[in-house]
């Protein structure tokens, strides 16, 4: 039951504060030491290129999780309540609801505002398209997209890591999401140092982002969308996507919304193109960002309240 207190605590503490912002946030730890052997053990020989990236993930997700778990155990063992306050403490700095929120929802008060080269901006921090060229809609249908797709790993499946092990184990996850963000890349920089990170971060969403489209389909109901369009285009158009996880949330999200999502886009001057998720039953609008803050909450919430039920019906067998 400790486990269940300090994944709520670290969630509401997550909803009301948002992520922290400090030099030394795990996430930016991860990313230096990321970046440390980016610099130095990147760019050798092929087969030694996929080695050295292979051995900079697994050193950096074992440490992760060996990490904090030496450090709970201790303090369990010293002072239970001095461990369950630092391990809801984690729990909080694993999660980002609320950040997610709050950088989507930038973007929709630059569109209120009428400022498109702001909007246009603020979308550049969240997405990796290019932007300066949207319009209205188009800026509206990709920060819809990096809520839905966010959803799942910045939200959903790090509960079900921290339900199943507790902070370390989050964290865990958390070091794999960080890994694919800087070198899970598919391009001639990465394309063998990154190779197992971005092999390992689909393998560690698989699950994840199936339970996070079901739940996303049963908040459909609760926030009174079209359910039955999500759905009928989550069943169609949830393998839309060159990544096998991505378009699971995402198709919901369209069907729910009654928007198409993804498509051709422009990536460093380069058109890429992806296959459309949804129909365009309408043009999407700004109002969109806040429907599917909306849906990701309802999400949130019910993946919270369903881990919390499983973990109680565990403990009471």
């Amino acid at each position: 039951m400790r486990l269940v207190a300090a994944v709520f605590i670290g969630f509401a503490a997550d909803c009301v504060f948002g992520d922290p912002v400090y030099a030394f946030h795990p996430a930016r730890i991860m990313g230096s030491i990321i970046s440390a052997g980016d610099r130095l053990f990147g760019r050798k020989k092929k087969a030694l290129d996929f080695i050295f990236g292979m051995l900079l993930s697994v050193f950096l997700v074992a440490g992760s999780y060996l990490v904090p778990f030496a450090l709970l155990f201790f303090l369990y063992k010293t002072h239970f309540m001095l461990g369950l306050v630092i391990e809801a403490g984690f729990c909080y700095q694993i999660l980002a609801a609320k950040a997610l929120k709050h950088e989507s929802m930038k973007v929709y008060h630059a569109l209120e505002d009428g400022d498109i080269a702001k909007a246009r901006l603020y979308l550049s921090y969240i997405v990796g398209r290019d932007t300066e060229n949207l319009d209205e809609e188009a800026i509206s249908k990709a920060a819809v997209e990096t809520v839905a797709e966010n959803l799942s790993d910045g939200v959903v499946a790090p509960l079900i890591y921290m339900f199943l092990g507790g902070a370390p184990l989050g964290f865990a996850y958390k070091a794999v999401s960080t890994l694919d963000s800087m070198i899970g890349y598919k391009n001639g920089k990465y394309a063998y140092f990154g190779k197992f990170a971005a092999r390992l971060d689909d393998a560690a969403n698989f699950i994840p982002s199936r339970i996070s489209a079901l739940l996303m389909l049963f908040a459909s109901l609760l926030c009174r969308m079209d359910a039955k369009g999500a759905k009928k285009i989550f069943l169609r158009d949830r393998y839309n996507h060159k990544s096998p996880n991505s378009a699971q949330t995402e198709s919901v999200c369209a069907g729910a919304l009654g928007v198409s999502l993804s498509g051709d886009n422009y990536y460093k001057g380069e058109l890429v193109h992806k296959p459309t998720i949804g129909d365009s039953l309408r043009p999407a609008e700004k109002e969109d960002i806040k429907r599917a803050n909306k849906l990701m909450y309802a999400t949130a919430w019910t993946a919270l309240l369903a881990g919390i039920a499983v973990r109680i019906l565990i403990y009471a067998l």
